[in-house]
């Protein structure tokens, strides 16, 4: 009864109490509500349902686990497997632009760098001693040879100077280290201190004996005329001498320009079957040939290198035979060293451009212009460069066989080349000119020879 009468107070108080107000807070906002989201709802799901189904189908145990695809879903995949997609109708054969090039396409093959550790040539030069640095070094050796030069010239003290430039390094040199410093003191003139140098090597243990230094000495020697030799005993001579020591003697006697003693030794060597380095007969017979009443001695030695089956020539000593056959008229011997030379395979077998001018100068003068025309055109396949007298003789050519588009071509190419014609050249052109009947051509030249220096006669003139 207690219970019952204080709920029903309580109604009745709640009855009378005042309607409810909101807090300050929501009455009194100090922000604007949010708007309504005003995007519609593209697609409802009804939940529930969807929620229900698989309720139902998980509980009824009906849910397999195979997946449903639609139709338009299995077009869609079946489509990917099909091969290339469907294009819009155009032009389907259209060009497209060829792709830039690839560096490591266009790039030339190489050979594969070598996996062991690359020494340069500086690291291993501060790995070396000092004694491998010098007694071969072209610079150091030279030095001492102005050294050398430097010292004061005194008759009674000469080796003593030689020997004060000298004996700081000995420890340093090796066997044929002087031997520059021998032939360069003797381009210097001074073979009285070659000389001198090679008597201090001789008081070296470590350094003496050397046929190296011994044969620079006497080059140096034979070549100032300075050379005491009886010739009384040659043939001991022969026997003892080595084959460098004979070679650099002949060759001194060359340089010198002491052919008859240089002639001497070559018989004493030939009589003696002793064979001596072609490059020995090529500068003998280039001495010879300077002289025109010594020419006929060349035919001797000639013949002498032509039984030789050994024979090993450079290009260069090749030409001047060459050279000095077109002077004797022996164009035969000219055209078998040129066939020689190429089939030999001698520096790489290609002629230098001064070989190709002897021969062309050579059939010049035999008369084969043509024969000359094709060694032309040969220059011309090889792109060869044409140096002043190159255009000297082909010139001359062009004017044997009074060719006048080519005269006129060859002269703008060497004047092109940065080359001034001289004499003969104008001469040749303004004669070809004037054979043709090309007056006003032949004013034009000789004005510009005249400004560059040249006169003519009164032929050329008139």
């Amino acid at each position: 009864m207690i219970v019952s009468a204080s709920r029903s107070n309580s109604k009745n108080h709640n009855h009378h109490k005042k309607p409810q107000q909101l807090p300050k807070n929501l009455r009194y906002r100090r922000r604007t509500e949010i708007p309504p989201d005003s995007h519609p709802v593209l697609h409802h799901v009804n939940e529930t349902e969807t929620d229900s189904d698989y309720d139902e189908n998980e509980v009824n145990g009906n849910f397999d686990g195979n997946v449903i695809w639609e139709s338009d879903e299995i077009e869609a995949i079946s489509s990917l497997f099909q091969g290339r997609v469907p294009q819009k109708p155009g032009n389907l054969n259209r060009e497209r632009p060829s792709p830039l090039p690839l560096p490591h396409k266009t790039r030339p093959l190489g050979f594969p760098t070598s996996k062991k550790i690359i020494r340069t040539q500086l690291a291993r030069s501060n790995r070396q001693p000092v004694t491998n640095l010098l007694y071969k070094n072209p610079t150091f050796l030279i030095t001492l040879a102005r050294d050398i030069r430097s010292l004061p010239h005194d008759d009674n003290n000469n080796n003593n100077d030689v020997s004060s430039v000298l004996d700081p390094w000995a420890r340093f040199l090796r066997k044929g280290s002087l031997s520059l410093t021998i032939r360069e003191l003797g381009h210097m003139g001074l073979a009285e201190r070659a000389l001198h140098v090679f008597s201090w090597v001789q008081k070296q243990p470590h350094l003496f004996p050397d046929d190296r230094v011994l044969a620079s000495t006497v080059e140096v020697l034979a070549r100032a005329h300075e050379l005491k030799m009886p010739f009384d005993s040659l043939d001991r001579f022969i026997t003892l001498a080595s084959r460098p020591v004979y070679e650099a003697m002949v060759k001194g006697y060359v340089k010198g320009g002491n052919t008859r003693l240089a002639l001497r030794l070559i018989s004493a060597a030939a009589e003696s079957k002793r064979t001596l380095d072609p490059s020995v007969y090529a500068k003998l017979i280039l001495e010879i040939g300077k002289n025109p009443d010594k020419r006929m001695l060349v035919l001797p030695l000639l013949e002498e290198l032509a039984n030789r089956d050994d024979l090993k020539l450079s290009q260069q000593d090749c030409t001047a035979i060459m050279k000095v056959c077109t002077k004797l008229g022996r164009f035969d011997l000219v055209e078998a060293l040129y066939d020689w030379f190429k089939k030999c395979g001698c520096g790489g077998g290609v002629p230098s451009v001064v070989m190709y001018t002897t021969l062309i100068h050579s059939r010049c003068l035999e008369g084969k212009y043509r024969e000359a025309m094709g060694v032309v055109w040969e220059m011309e396949d090889l792109d060869c460069l044409l140096d002043l007298p190159a255009y000297r003789v082909v010139i001359k050519l062009f004017v044997g066989l009074n060719d006048l588009s080519r005269t006129a071509r060859y002269f703008a190419k060497l004047k092109e080349s940065g080359f001034r014609p001289t004499y003969d050249i104008y001469r040749d052109v303004i004669g070809m000119y004037m054979v043709s009947g090309r007056l006003a051509k032949c004013k034009e030249i000789r004005r510009e020879a005249e400004m560059a220096g040249h006169k003519f006669d009164e032929l050329l003139q008139g």
